[in-house]
C-alpha cells in the first residue's frame, strides 16, 4: 500500500465506481477502488443487459434522460464492440394499450434524440412477412421494430476496472471500508480484507459509489449527518429454454402500463424481465418472489404461442436498484437519472453518487470527475468520450477477430471461439496463447471452460470463486452441472493456496 495519500478512494465496485475510477486514473489522479464483495456482484450484474435510451421514459417526459442515454449508446458501442453490440427490438401493437400514432411518434423521437449514427432506424412491420412473427400468437399481426444495444453487464464493470488499473489505479475486491474519518485536508479510511487484515489508508478525496449501500455507508462508516434517502427497487428476471430461433428481441406492453423484454440469451435461452417492486430487506439478499415469477410468465404468455410456467425456469436472478426518492407512488415511474452531490463544506472532499442506470455510467463518471478534479488541483480534461476502447475492444469488428482466431486456432470449436471473442475481444489471444490443441488449454471443467481461461480470469480480472467465473465473468453456470462447478471451486482453492505459499 502507498505511504502517501491517494487523491481518491472510491467506495463501490459496481458500474458507477468502476467508471469513476477509470476516468480519474486516466486524468492522472492516484486512485484506490474498494469493493466489499466481487466486482459487479450486486446491482450491476442483475440488469436486463441493455444499453438503451429507455423507450418507456418518453411517456414520463424524461426527454433529457433519454437523449443523454441514446448519446451514450453510440459512445459505448465504439468503446467495447466485443461486449456491446446492436440488437433489434420487436414491439407488437395492441391498440387498446397505446395507439399506433403514439408509438410512431415515440419511435421517431427515439430515432433522433440522441444523434443516432450507426444503428438502423425504426419502422412498421407486418408479422406475416417477418421472422419475428412466427413465435407470436396469431392475433398479433402488426408491430414496430427499432434498435438498441446488448451488453455483457458484469464484464463492462470488470473492463472499466482493468482500464483503471492499466492507468495506475489500485483495485481491491473483497475488502470492506469499515470507517472513514474526515479531516480538514483528507480522509483516513480503515479497510478490512477477507482474511481479516486491517489496513489504514489516506486520501484527499472520497467517492461514495456504494449503490444500494450509499446511505448506509454515510450513516455507519462516516457518521456524517445528511439529508439523503434512497428507494430500493427490486428487479427480477427469469431464464427459460429459448422460445424462438431468430436474433430479434421483443418488448411487450403489459396491461398495467409496464413493459417486459424477451431477449435471446447465451445462444440456447430466452431472458425475460424485469419487475419493479419495493425492496425492504438487505440489498444483497434480493431474490425473486413467487408473484414476480407469475407476473413474468404471464407477461410472456400474453404474446408467445408457446406458453411457459414456473417449472420451465432454468435460472432467475434479482437485483436492487438504488433510485432517488422522488416520492413517486409507482415504482416503475421513479426517475432512473442520477444525482451527484459534491460536499466540500466540512473539510476534505466527499462526492456522493445516487441513482443512475447502466447506460449513462460513463457520463456520470465524467460529470463526477469534472467536479472532483479541480478540488484536488488537477486540470486534466475529460477523455473517455473520445473513442478510447475498453480492454479487448481495440478491434472495431469482432467478426474479423473471430475469423482470425479460427485461422490461427482451428481446433477451437465454433461456439467456443464465438463466446470467447465476444467476452474478451483482443484479449482472447492472452488466453489461448500458442496452444495447438484443446489439451494445451489445461484442465477441462465442463462445457467449453478450460484452465487457461480460469487462470486468466484469476490473474487479470480479480476472479476468486467459481461464482465469480460462472455467473459474472461468464454465464457458464447455465452449462456446468453441480459436480463440474464443485471441481472448478476446488481448482481455484488449490491454485490460490499454491499462489499464497509461493508468495510466502
Amino acid at each position: 500500500m502507498r505511504n502517501e495519500p491517494y487523491d481518491l478512494i472510491v467506495i463501490g465496485g459496481g458500474i458507477n465506481g468502476a467508471g469513476i475510477a477509470r476516468d480519474a486514473a486516466g486524468r492522472g489522479l492516484s486512485v484506490l477502488l474498494v469493493e466489499a464483495d466481487d466486482l459487479a456482484s450486486h446491482t450491476s450484474s442483475a440488469s436486463t443487459k441493455l444499453i438503451h435510451g429507455g423507450l418507456r421514459y418518453l411517456e414520463q417526459y424524461e426527454f433529457k434522460l433519454v437523449a443523454k442515454a441514446l448519446s451514450e449508446r453510440e459512445i459505448l458501442l465504439k468503446a467495447a464492440p466485443h461486449i456491446i453490440w446492436p440488437m433489434r427490438f420487436i414491439l407488437p401493437h395492441q391498440k387498446h394499450l397505446r395507439p399506433a400514432w403514439m408509438i410512431r411518434t415515440g419511435l421517431f423521437m427515439y430515432d433522433h434524440l440522441g444523434g443516432r449514427q450507426t444503428l438502423e432506424g425504426s419502422q412498421g412491420i407486418k408479422f406475416a412477412d417477418h421472422p419475428a412473427g412466427a413465435p407470436l400468437k396469431p392475433e398479433f399481426t402488426k408491430g414496430f421494430v427499432y434498435s438498441d444495444a446488448w451488453v455483457q453487464d458484469a464484464r463492462l464493470v470488470v473492463l472499466n476496472c482493468m482500464d483503471a488499473a492499466n492507468r495506475g489505479a489500485r483495485i481491491m475486491t473483497r475488502t470492506r471500508a469499515e470507517t472513514a474519518v474526515r479531516g480538514s485536508d483528507g480522509w483516513t479510511v480503515t479497510l478490512r480484507t477477507a482474511e481479516g487484515e486491517s489496513i489504514e489508508v489516506a486520501a484527499r478525496g472520497l467517492v461514495n459509489a456504494a449503490g444500494p449501500w450509499a446511505v448506509r455507508f454515510l450513516d455507519e462508516a462516516t457518521s456524517l449527518d445528511h439529508p439523503y434517502s434512497l428507494r430500493l427497487i427490486k428487479g427480477s428476471h427469469i431464464v427459460v429454454n429459448k422460445l424462438f430461433d431468430h436474433a430479434y428481441s421483443y418488448i411487450f406492453q403489459q396491461p398495467d402500463g409496464r413493459i417486459v423484454f424477451a431477449i435471446p440469451y447465451e445462444r440456447d435461452f430466452t431472458l425475460i424481465g424485469t419487475t419493479d417492486v419495493e425492496h425492504d430487506g438487505a440489498p444483497g439478499e434480493a431474490t425473486i418472489a413467487k408473484d414476480e415469477i407469475e407476473y413474468l410468465c404471464e407477461s410472456a404468455n400474453r404474446y408467445f404461442e408457446q406458453s411457459i410456467a414456473p417449472g420451465d425456469i432454468v435460472w432467475s436472478y434479482s437485483g436492487v436498484r438504488p433510485l432517488l426518492d422522488d416520492h413517486e407512488d409507482n415504482a416503475s415511474e421513479i426517475t432512473r437519472d442520477y444525482r451527484i452531490q459534491l460536499d466540500t463544506s466540512a473539510g476534505a472532499v466527499l462526492l456522493n453518487v445516487f441513482g443512475g442506470k447502466l447506460t449513462t455510467y460513463r457520463r456520470l463518471a465524467e460529470d463526477a470527475v469534472d467536479q472532483l478534479a479541480p478540488e484536488l488541483g488537477h486540470q486534466a480534461k475529460a477523455w473517455t468520450g473520445k473513442g478510447h476502447p475498453l480492454p479487448g475492444g481495440e478491434e472495431a469488428k469482432p467478426q474479423h477477430l473471430f475469423e482470425s482466431l479460427q485461422a490461427s486456432h482451428p481446433f477451437i470449436p465454433l461456439g467456443m471461439a464465438n463466446r470467447m471473442v465476444f467476452n474478451y475481444g483482443t484479449r482472447v489471444r492472452d488466453i489461448v496463447g500458442d496452444a495447438k490443441s484443446l489439451d494445451d488449454l489445461g484442465e477441462h471443467f465442463g462445457a467449453d471452460l478450460y484452465a487457461a481461461e480460469v487462470d486468466y480470469l484469476r490473474d487479470h480480472e480479480w476472479a476468486h470463486t467459481a461464482e465469480d467465473i460462472l455467473w459474472r465473468r461468464s454465464k457458464l453456470g447455465l452449462r456446468l452441472d453441480e459436480n463440474e462447478q464443485h471441481r472448478l471451486a476446488d481448482y481455484l482453492t488449490y491454485s490460490s493456496a499454491e499462489s499464497t505459499e509461493a508468495d510466502t
